[in-house]
């Protein structure tokens, strides 16, 4: 799988803004030709997307482009153009798929110009409607130019008609509370995102995705982006959308396990490696009883360390 540890999002009529992003420690970006930009500029943004990818030096970032919706008066214009003209391009984004027949268009139009290309392209899918997250099982197995999932939490809090205006935040008002039998009254703040965010993960997993988180809107709020970040990667996901070059280094140690962390994962595995050689399938650790589920767990945390040693 590719390191998308920090996916940065940056309009594409902006040039200053992709320079930047380009100069960035960011492992992914996406050069966006649909939300961030406004209907007059989309044939700009389509304009400067070309030419920042064939002219500045991205290191080595995964670059995708945001094309607009299918169905949209541009989209197969932005297409096909960024598929004739920009082999450095790895992915497409597609924004809002709601079913298998959203990317129909787009893998045919891949289809057809796939020899002409150097380097391979693959489909990043945006799941942010209620729509999108019913289907995202069938989605994630419709294709295999599909390499991840990615949760549109924006959009996907308007499609349901949730409270707020925060990116990525749960609304305050969405608690628990109780009373109990003295007659006190406790609260205790929610997650209102935890279940599209585990349906979305699931999907990506059951089909060998990459899961990508979406933004935190509060973008100079260092512990809300670090807090959220730290929630997508403890619950399995392999990164996150950030909407500013702030963002980029917390976010990127949420997805990097610590060294308590990774001595633990590989004592683990030792110890489950020395049982193993001695007839056994499993062995306390730490008052803990270890098997091949844990060991299996471990090397997940190991691989992520590796990630880290890979990308930087």
């Amino acid at each position: 799988m590719r390191i998308t540890r920090t996916f940065l999002a940056v309009p594409a009529h902006q040039r200053r803004m992709v320079e930047s992003a380009a100069a960035s420690a960011a492992d992914a970006v996406f050069l966006d030709l649909e939300d961030a930009v406004p209907p007059s500029q989309k044939e700009a943004a389509l304009e400067g997307a070309v030419a920042a990818l064939n002219d500045l030096d991205w290191g080595r970032k995964m670059l995708s482009v945001r094309v607009n919706v299918q169905g949209s008066a541009s989209f197969e214009t932005e297409v096909i153009r960024l598929l004739k003209s920009c082999d450095r391009l790895d992915t497409l984004l597609i924004p809002k798929v709601e079913s298998t027949g959203d990317l129909d268009r787009v893998i045919e139009l891949i289809g057809n110009r796939a020899l002409s290309r150097t380097r391979a392209i693959g489909l990043e899918v945006m799941i942010e409607t209620a729509r999108g997250l019913v289907n995202c099982e069938h989605i994630a197995a419709c294709s295999k130019l599909i390499e991840s999932l990615h949760f549109g939490v924006g959009d996907f809090s308007a499609s349901i008609g949730a409270k707020g205006v925060d990116i990525g935040l749960s609304h305050p008002a969405y608690r628990m509370t109780s009373r109990s039998q003295h007659g006190d009254t406790t609260s205790t703040a929610l997650d209102m995102w935890a279940y599209p965010m585990m349906r979305i993960l699931v999907a990506a997993r059951a089909y060998g995705l990459r899961a990508i988180d979406g933004p935190c809107g509060a973008f100079r709020d260092a512990e809300l982006t670090s807090a959220l970040a730290i929630k997508a990667a403890t619950l399995g996901f392999d990164g996150k959308q950030v909407i500013h070059p702030r963002q980029i280094d917390s976010t990127k140690s949420a997805f990097v396990p610590s060294d308590d962390e990774l001595r633990e994962a590989q004592h683990v595995i030792a110890a489950l490696e020395e049982a193993e050689r001695e007839g056994r399938g499993a062995v306390q650790v730490n008052g803990k009883l270890v098997d091949y589920a844990n060991i299996r767990m471990a090397q997940r945390v190991v691989a992520m360390a590796d990630n880290r040693n890979l990308a930087g």
